[in-house]
C-alpha cells in the first residue's frame, strides 16, 4: 500500500513539473516577436476608444501586439472586451497594463477602473478574460518598483497565484526602470516575473532622451541578473517624458534599431497619431516592416 502511495505521489509531482514546464514554453511562445504600441488610443467623441481607427492604424503599422491601458477613461475595462476579438481576427496580441498606487487617486486624476488598487481582482479578471480571448497575452503593473511597499514579494505572489490558478499561461511583465533593477530586485522578484518591461532612458548614462547607444550594454546587464531567457522588451520614448522633455524623430529610430537587435521585443510609448506626430509614426511603420 505504501508503495503504491508512494508511486501515486510521485506521479502526481512529476505531473505537475511537467504541467509547468509546458505553461513556460508556452508563455515563453506567446511572447515572442512582440513589436507594438502602447495607450494613446484615438477615441471618440463620447469617450471611447475608436476600434476602426486604431486597428487601422495598427495594421499599417505592422505590429504584433498592442499594450492596452485601463487608467484614462472608466470606459477602457469594457472596451478592451470590445477591442480583443477585433484584434485576433487581426492576429494582433494583446497586453495590458493597470496603473499603481503613486498613479491612482487621490494622488493622479485617474485609478485604473472598476478595480482600482484591487490588484488581485484585476489578476483574477484578467486571467478569466484570457481564457476567452486568448490573444490577451499578457499584464502588467505601471512604475512597478516605484511602488513596492504594495507590492511586496509576498503581495504580488498572491496576485499571480490567483492569475495563474485560473490561466498558467498568461504573463505578468511588469514596467521596471534600469536603475531599479538591482541584484536585490532580480533575487526577490525573479522567480516571480515572466519578463520585464524596460523603458530606455540612457540611465547609465545619467539619464536622458537623446543618447541611443546604450541600449546593447544596458540590456546585456539586465540580462545578468536574471535567469537564462528572460524576456527584455524595450519601452521606446516616442511621447515626451515629463522630466527629460521630448525625444527626436532620429532618436526613436535609433533606439528602435539596437533595441530590434539586443532585446526581445519592442514597445513604443506612446501610440502616435499619424497626422500630429506624422516623422515619429512613419519610423514606426518603417522599422517594424523591416524587422
Amino acid at each position: 500500500m505504501l508503495f503504491f502511495s508512494c508511486l501515486l505521489w510521485l506521479t502526481s509531482c512529476s505531473g505537475s513539473k511537467v504541467h509547468k514546464q509546458d505553461a513556460a514554453a508556452g508563455k515563453t511562445q506567446l511572447l515572442k516577436d512582440t513589436y507594438g504600441t502602447y495607450g494613446a488610443p484615438p477615441r471618440l467623441a463620447n469617450g471611447h476608444v475608436n476600434m476602426d481607427q486604431l486597428l487601422a492604424e495598427l495594421k499599417e503599422l505592422n505590429v504584433t501586439v498592442y499594450h492596452w491601458l485601463i487608467w484614462q477613461s472608466e470606459n477602457d475595462w469594457d472596451d478592451l472586451k470590445t477591442f480583443l476579438p477585433l484584434a485576433r481576427k487581426q492576429h494582433i496580441k494583446v497586453w495590458v497594463t493597470v496603473v499603481p498606487p503613486t498613479e491612482s487617486k487621490p494622488i493622479a486624476r485617474w485609478s485604473s477602473e472598476p478595480y482600482q488598487m484591487d490588484y488581485k481582482r484585476w489578476a483574477e479578471e484578467f486571467a478569466r478574460l484570457s481564457l476567452k480571448e486568448t490573444n490577451l497575452v499578457a499584464w502588467s503593473v505601471d512604475d512597478f518598483a516605484h511602488n513596492l511597499k504594495k507590492f511586496t514579494p509576498s503581495y504580488t505572489d498572491s496576485c499571480l497565484q490567483a492569475a495563474r490558478g485560473i490561466n498558467p499561461r498568461l504573463s505578468f511583465v511588469p514596467c521596471v526602470y534600469y536603475r531599479q533593477i538591482t541584484p536585490q530586485f532580480a533575487a526577490a522578484y525573479g522567480s516571480l516575473l515572466d519578463g520585464l518591461l524596460f523603458p530606455y532612458r540612457a540611465e547609465s548614462a545619467g539619464s536622458n532622451l537623446k543618447d541611443p547607444s546604450m541600449v546593447e550594454s544596458e540590456v546585456a546587464s539586465i540580462r545578468k541578473l536574471f535567469k537564462p531567457g528572460m524576456p527584455v522588451f524595450v519601452d521606446i520614448y516616442a511621447t515626451a517624458h515629463s522630466r527629460l522633455g521630448a525625444s527626436s524623430p532620429e532618436y526613436v529610430k535609433q533606439v528602435l534599431e539596437f533595441s530590434k537587435i539586443y532585446a526581445d521585443g519592442v514597445l513604443i510609448y506612446c501610440h502616435q497619431d499619424p497626422v500630429k506626430s506624422a516623422a515619429k509614426y512613419n519610423i514606426i511603420k518603417e522599422g517594424f516592416n523591416q524587422r
